[in-house]
């Protein structure tokens, strides 16, 4: 049980990580795709501040477990949802790639943390 739980720590700070990458130091490639995707400005602020709240909520959950199973399946949510727009903006798998593991890793945590694992 104490291998699940070190791995999910793990992912919470995989995901966490990897959110602030993308929607900080990447933001020029976020603010292309929301426009191949047709949405607007406020969309993409909308979901960007949502991720990093979302992202500070996982790495919260690291010392209090109760944050975890809602702000993992949020964050699962939007990589769905990301999903649909690269699919929608027929992008290269690559693209899919890291999103699809992101909402794999989410749901772990999410199962970790309602102890379905």
């Amino acid at each position: 049980i104490y291998i699940v739980i070190t791995l999910s720590i793990i992912a919470q700070i995989l995901v966490a990580i990897t959110i602030l990458i993308i929607w900080v130091f990447r933001f020029y490639n976020v603010e292309k795709e929301f426009r191949s995707y047709g949405l607007s400005d406020l969309t993409r602020n909308i979901v960007g501040a949502s991720k990093i709240i979302l992202s500070t909520l996982l790495i919260a959950g690291i010392w209090y477990k109760d944050l975890l199973f809602v702000s993992s399946l949020l964050m699962a949510s939007l990589m769905l949802a990301a999903q649909y727009y690269h699919f929608k903006a027929k992008h290269p798998w690559l693209y899919f790639i890291l999103s699809f593991l992101l909402l794999l890793l989410c749901l772990f945590i999410a199962a970790v943390s309602n102890k379905y694992i």
